[in-house]
């Protein structure tokens, strides 16, 4: 609440307020926000022009009270007193008095840049008369342009990036196969800001806590989940979507952040990119400068032991039925910025957060912040949650054949794997359209001295384990080659140079024949004979096989230096109804299994693969004007060798239009879609416009394109 007093004097009364919203909020970088109170950001001043009964002589005394919450008390920080005769007060905010004209006066007022975050409310008294004006919310935001607040970012290029740009593009696919997925922000649109304001009540933070972006961000990876709190967005990785909207289905924060602030409820579904959007969105609009980060083959490590055990049968397919923890073709949490008063010196800048709920963290689905500089450098037993991110982008991983013998499973180690996790660790580039690899804020390079070292660090902070696998059935097993000792891993280096890779011939499209290829290579003198085995499957990102497609196990001879190419063709009709029947988009998975015999040399590889799909393009002028109609048409060709049923196009398009979605039926092959929508700009400068089309065989075929809007 703001309050205002003026004592002495004749009858002084306050005729109105004019909160100089145009003004204000164009120096705070707030005019964007689709809002109509005065929304502005800690530690900086704003003006306020105040008009009365009379003039305000120099005997007036005059006192703002400026309250948040539902107890304001000065003694909490959350009621403050300030009279612009004293300047300075005790709660370090400041006001002084402009300009005093004839019946006007115009007042500055400068809040403290560790003041708490939140929804203040402007009252005036005048002697024993008060006024209450409309709109008398006052929005106070984390300002990264203050160099007081813990938040401070002192690129401007970063600044418009992380805290302005209401568009952006998440990346998804697997780690040698990264595309971008065009997602909306729009931290700015209708009800947003509110909807975060109700976010922030909701987690009843003491009202100190407000403060500090360490609280608010953690309180708010907690929120956007809705496991323990009836938060934001229900997960759900079922691959059954009926009773909501597919997390595929989504391309922006806006509609699921107003969906949950007029029903409070939570929304349906989403995965681990909706989360990390959303909470883009969160963070954004509180002016927390947040980024999205996807991490690829990303560790779901149920144990923190930082290893992660992958059961493959003899024919090299995944078992995942057995597995305890998992790898995760990607993964997509944020990272937010920040001082952390609260650590040691030299662990400000970047902390990771995640809302995507994964372990419960001191009881609840939450986790970070997390320094980037503790998970480089191996300091896992600093706050918060530096144990879980550290295992996803460092645990090692360990494979295991498992044959039947005698009845019962038999565990052979066939290899270990050190540099697979954690690949290629991405963000959207800051003020361009392309991906921009963050790995080194992450890590140190793989296999370095560095990189060992932060592992070592780690590992002493993390409860050691022996070398034996733990499927959920191995108690009953046998086990071959099982080292006890636990520590750090080392891959084993290869008696005959034994190398395996794994191709595709040609493109993946939906339809047609998946051409594969396994090539075995040796480098060292001497005859070699190898047992190969290699599968196919379909997965989904999260490492889940949805079907086995097939597999090639041969013997083959290679001397000395050489290598052979073996072909693993899968039919389309051997995956066509997995993709129909599957909700999730599907990557294709290939294994390899290499053994050579009369030697103790085993290999293990394995890669992911994204299928292709035919473009969507948009057709529309490169600029248009503000308040001026303008057309824009998407379209689509379907250039594969099967129909597209139940396809749906959803654009949208913030500052031009509300977001649609278009019901195009079945696409037969060949067959081409237009669908037309009329923009009307209510922005000026550079808008993005996005679609995506989904099918019952395909999930997700993206587009954006930027469009400039001029006065």
């Amino acid at each position: 609440m703001l309050v205002a007093f003026f004592l002495a004097g004749t009858d002084l009364k306050v005729t109105g307020i004019d909160f100089l919203k145009s003004q204000n909020s164009c120096l705070h970088h707030t005019d964007a926000y689709n809002i109509k109170n005065l929304v502005v950001r800690r530690g900086q001043a704003f003006q306020l022009q105040l008009s009365f009964s009379r003039e305000l002589k120099a005997a007036d005394k005059l006192v703002l009270h400026f309250s948040i919450g539902e107890m304001p008390m000065k003694v909490r920080g959350t009621l403050m007193s300030l009279n612009p005769r004293h300047e300075k007060d005790v709660s370090r905010w400041q006001i002084s008095i402009v300009k005093n004209s004839g019946k006007e006066c115009l007042l500055s007022v400068t809040s403290s840049p560790s003041a708490p975050v939140g929804k203040y409310t402007l009252n005036v008294k005048t002697g024993t008369n008060i006024y209450k004006p409309e709109n008398d919310a006052v929005y106070l935001l984390f300002n990264p342009w203050c160099e007081g607040d813990v938040v401070f970012l002192a690129d401007e290029e970063q600044r418009k990036e992380y805290v302005l740009n209401d568009t952006g593009c998440i990346y998804v696919g697997s780690a040698y196969s990264i595309h971008n997925r065009p997602w909306n922000f729009g931290q700015f649109e209708e009800l947003i800001l509110d909807t975060c304001m109700y976010l922030l009540d909701k987690s009843k933070p003491k009202m100190s806590n407000r403060r500090d972006p360490v609280f608010v961000s953690r309180a708010m990876s907690a929120l956007v989940n809705s496991n323990d709190d009836r938060g934001v967005l229900l997960g759900n990785w079922s691959g059954n979507y009926n009773n909501g909207t597919s997390p595929m289905d989504w391309i922006g924060s806006v509609a699921i952040l107003q969906q949950y602030y007029k029903t409070k409820k939570p929304v349906s579904y989403g995965q681990c990119w909706v989360f990390a959007g959303v909470l883009t969105t969160v963070m954004r609009c509180l002016g927390i400068p947040s980024r999205c980060v996807s991490n690829f083959n990303s560790a779901h490590d149920t144990e923190e032991n930082l290893r992660v055990d992958v059961y493959l049968n003899e024919f090299g397919e995944k078992l995942n039925r057995m597995s305890f923890d998992s790898i995760w073709n990607f993964h997509v949490w944020n990272d937010v910025w920040m001082k952390r008063t609260d650590l040691p010196e030299g662990f400000d800048g970047w902390q990771a957060i995640d809302s995507t709920p994964q372990e419960q963290s001191q009881g609840i689905f939450q986790c970070g912040p997390c320094p980037l500089k503790a998970i480089r450098e191996g300091d896992v037993y600093l706050p918060f949650d530096s144990k879980f991110v550290y295992a996803e982008v460092n645990a090692d991983k360990v494979y295991w054949v498992v044959k039947k013998v005698n009845g019962k499973d038999k565990y052979t180690r066939i290899s270990t794997e050190t540099q697979g996790i954690g690949m290629n660790i991405s963000t959207k580039a800051v003020g361009q359209d392309k991906r921009e690899d963050i790995t080194a804020q992450y890590k140190f390079p793989e296999g370095s001295k560095e990189e060992r070292r932060a592992m070592q660090k780690a590992s002493s902070f993390i409860r050691p384990l022996g070398m034996t696998p733990r499927a959920f059935f191995s108690s009953s097993g046998h086990m071959d080659e099982v080292d006890s000792k636990p520590g750090v891993l080392h891959e084993e280096v290869s008696k005959t140079g034994l190398q395996l890779e794994i191709t595709n011939k040609a493109a993946l499209y939906p339809g047609s024949p998946l051409e594969l290829a396994i090539t075995v290579k040796t480098s060292a003198p001497g005859s070699w004979t190898i047992n190969l085995a290699g599968s196919c499957q379909l997965q989904s990102y999260t490492g889940k096989v949805e079907a086995s497609l097939g597999y090639v196990k041969e013997t083959i001879k290679l001397e000395g230096k050489s290598e052979m190419q073996v072909p693993l063709k899968i039919a389309a009709d051997a995956y066509m109804k997995t993709l129909a029947s599957v909700e999730d988009e599907v990557l294709v998975h290939v294994t390899a299994i290499a053994e050579v015999q009369g030697m103790d040399d085993k290999l293990t590889k394995e890669t992911t693969m994204s299928f292709e799909y035919p473009p969507i393009t948009i057709e529309m002028p490169e600029t248009a004007k503000l308040n001026k109609e303008f057309s824009c048409a998407f379209i689509f060709k379907n250039k594969l060798n099967m129909p597209l049923d139940n396809c749906k196009l959803l654009v949208e398009g913030l500052g031009l239009f509300k977001m649609a979605t278009f019901d195009e039926g079945d696409v037969k092959p060949g067959r081409i879609i237009k669908s037309e929508i009329i923009c009307t700009p209510t922005r000026l400068g550079e808008k993005k416009i996005v679609g995506k089309l989904t099918s019952t065989q395909i999930k997700g075929i993206s587009v954006e394109k930027a469009i400039t809007i001029t006065a």
